[in-house]
């Protein structure tokens, strides 16, 4: 974004693109393009899905049956093959929506 920035600047003096290329060391198109955009360049990453994902609904069905059940049959019923530490975390995220309640817990 500092490169965007000095490039408008430099060319908003007038300094040749050419220059203002091998100055910065970018090629001469990315500073035609900088000096055509009226805003900085931004990247986005895709949301990229994780190892936990394909295994998710599966966890989920199991969680709704038994939301007690522990982490480690659950790995081992779906058939899970990496970290156990890393599989529980993600079951613990997912245990909370599928806890029934427990009349006794309520304090209304």
């Amino acid at each position: 974004m500092e490169d965007w920035a000095l490039i408008r600047r430099l060319a908003a003096v007038g300094v040749p693109m050419a220059r203002i290329a091998a100055r910065l060391g970018v090629s001469r198109t990315t500073v035609v393009k900088a000096v055509a955009s009226d805003a900085p360049p931004r990247s986005e990453r895709r949301q990229a899905g994780t190892a936990f994902t394909p295994f998710e609904a599966r966890v989920h069905e199991l969680l709704e049956v038994d939301a007690e059940l522990p982490a480690r049959v659950i790995g081992e019923q779906v058939g899970w093959s990496g970290s156990i530490t890393w599989f529980r975390e993600n079951v613990k995220q997912l245990r909370p929506e599928l806890r029934k309640i427990d009349p006794a817990d309520r304090l209304v």
